[in-house]
């Protein structure tokens, strides 16, 4: 539960970044040092996200959840890693990007469609 209650409030937090400050600010929401000591496992932080994304009264993006993710997990002792990813559109041609969070290489949300981005950026 208490994961959930850090979650939202997070999520909250993340969004209104996202949506009001120039993306170089907003990025650096998940940015924080890696606690010493590991307090949550990566499955229950990223449960906790997933359920909350659902539930919240607004959408959701990748974006978001990748910074809440990677903010609660580097909280927690893991270092986990965002990675910002770019394609293009092959009916269109527009530009589309993907926000995914990766922990020792291995992606942990978000990695589903990963592959089908060239990873633009990264932040620890």
């Amino acid at each position: 539960m208490r994961l959930r209650v850090c979650a939202s409030a997070l999520l909250a937090t993340a969004s209104a970044g996202v949506s009001l400050l120039p993306f170089r600010y907003a990025i650096r929401f998940g940015c924080v040092p890696v606690a010493k000591k590991k307090q949550s496992s990566i499955e229950d932080i990223v449960g906790a996200v997933e359920a909350v994304a659902r539930r919240v009264p607004w959408r959701t993006m990748c974006i978001e959840k990748g910074l809440v993710v990677q903010r609660m997990l580097r909280s927690s002792g893991v270092d986990a890693v965002l990675h910002y990813g770019a394609r293009m559109n092959s009916k269109d041609g527009s530009l589309e990007a993907h926000v995914w969070v990766s922990v020792s290489g291995r992606a942990v949300v978000g990695g589903e469609s990963a592959a089908d981005y060239a990873d633009v950026a990264s932040y620890p």
